[in-house]
């Protein structure tokens, strides 16, 4: 077969376990009265009323015949918002929020339909540079079903995100970059490889530049199904001290010893410890003012933060830290619990 023909037989295999999502809010709508009216003495309450409106679209995509969808949390993040998922066959749902992923961008719908056509995640730690991908998704909120290829052109990406619902600011690394077109509206959509499988989860695009693209590597979504399924929710590991990321500039301007690091520190703000009572950081013996340096051997800098190492542990894992303190280096262990 041609690699034509597999591309095409990819599309047609994947397209039916695709979905768009229109988001709705119910905004003020002015209303104007006539002249007469409003120059008369006639008493009227209010010049205002409700109405639904469109105001965004996304993509997904079934993982399971019984009506869960992934799509990213920043497609879903708005609280005010209704959510309503459409099926390749037009078919409507209105969607349930089952969990948000504030660390990976991803989220879990479920929508009340059954038997439904879905798609199989696949491994995305075993990807390679140039190997073809497909990105699917609902081009600008309005063309759906929009099929983009081309390759994947980096791995291990970070980017830094502005989520204007929330007025916050993040950072997505360990992303997959692809130079299939990704446009406003795709985010939530699949991207898959010639075996019709999802490596990723397309998130987000460059603006002013051309064919760079961003998805969410498919093994972060796999991590998230297994803990809802086990657990009922998203697990995220917590080590429960507060700091302040140790930088070159940092190191200069007050003396610290080291230019990497994260100093444990409680900046001054009261009723708020530095190191949480009866977290796991307080249960291993780790202080105010000390200096965690690496975790794992990984070594913490402002490219690599205390938070990102953490996500690449599980809850109950036991794990090592090089600390500072008092400029004599300390390993010390902690088993990670779940942030509440």
């Amino acid at each position: 077969m041609s690699d034509e023909s597999r591309i095409v037989e990819t599309i047609k295999k994947v397209l039916p376990g695709v979905v768009s999502i229109a988001i709705s809010k119910y905004l003020t709508e002015e209303r104007a009265f006539p002249q007469d009216l409003l120059e008369s003495n006639i008493p009227f309450f209010g010049n205002t009323k409700k109405k639904k409106v469109k105001v965004a679209g996304g993509s997904g995509f079934i993982v399971d015949k019984s009506g869960i969808v992934l799509t990213n949390r920043h497609v879903v993040v708005d609280p005010k918002a209704e959510y309503i998922v459409i099926l390749n066959d037009k078919r409507k749902f209105k969607a349930e929020i089952i969990a948000r992923d504030r660390i990976n961008d991803v989220a879990i719908l479920k929508i009340p339909a059954d038997n439904l056509p879905y798609l199989e995640l696949g491994d995305s730690s075993s990807l390679n540079l140039g190997q073809t991908v497909i990105a699917i998704g609902n081009t600008l909120g309005n063309f759906e079903n929009t099929v983009s290829v081309g390759v994947i052109s980096g791995l291990s990406r970070r980017i830094k995100t502005i989520d204007l619902i929330e007025k916050s600011s993040q950072n997505l690394r360990g992303l997959i970059q692809t130079d299939a077109a990704i446009n406003p509206g795709n985010s939530g959509g699949p991207l898959v490889n010639l075996e019709a499988k999802v490596i990723g989860i397309n998130c987000a695009m460059v603006f002013g530049a051309e064919n760079i693209g961003f998805a969410i590597p498919s093994n972060a979504a796999k991590k998230d199904l297994e803990d809802l399924k086990k657990y009922g929710k998203i697990r995220e590991p917590f080590l429960g001290v507060r700091y302040i990321p140790i930088s070159k500039k940092l190191q200069e301007e007050y003396g610290i010893p080291v230019s990497y690091g994260a100093l444990i520190i409680s900046e001054g703000i009261p009723g708020r410890e530095a190191v949480i009572p009866n977290s796991p950081a307080h249960k291993a013996g780790l202080r105010e003012a000390d200096i965690i340096l690496e975790i794992e051997n990984k070594k913490i800098t402002p490219e690599n933060s205390l938070r990102e190492i953490l996500q690449e542990f599980n809850v109950g894992d036991t794990i090592q830290l090089k600390i500072l303190r008092k400029n004599k280096e300390v390993l010390i262990k902690a088993v990670l619990a779940e942030k509440k």
